[in-house]
């Protein structure tokens, strides 16, 4: 008997596994339409994984999200959790930074690419630079 439960909670875990991949697979389309929201020439920042959640999006630099000419309403209170350099200019990448006036740089995305972020701390400001992101 011991032998056909393992063959049995062998097949339970396969079925799992097909039924967990399903969903995943199914998710995908959901994600691309969430990045698509992001207009050519512009770098936006989104709240939530995949470039889902509320949106900030810029075409040119911007030294403080929050009193800039585009104000970033949630950039004071939420962590920024994924971007999409859309940007369309001879830079090759966007740099973000911590802090106002470019000031602690977390990360950098190269032109054409979008990816998550940690999700771990807020972002205040962000420019285009020449160079490489790395």
């Amino acid at each position: 008997m011991p032998k056909i439960r393992t063959a049995l909670a062998g097949l339970g875990t396969a079925a799992l596994l097909t039924t967990v991949a399903v969903p995943v697979a199914a998710a995908a389309p959901a994600g691309e339409q969430a990045w698509g929201a992001c207009a050519s020439g512009n770098v936006c920042f989104y709240t939530g994984a995949n470039g889902t959640g509320s949106k900030c999006s810029w075409s040119v630099a911007d030294e403080d999200w929050t009193q800039g000419s585009i104000r970033c309403s949630w950039s004071q209170t939420t962590n920024v959790k994924s971007v999409w350099n859309r940007g369309t200019s001879s830079a090759s990448g966007v740099a973000y930074y911590r802090w106002r006036d470019y000031n602690t740089r977390m990360g950098c995305t190269p032109q054409g690419q979008r990816g998550n972020l940690t999700g771990t701390y807020m972002l205040k400001s962000h420019r285009w630079i020449n160079g490489a992101c790395g």
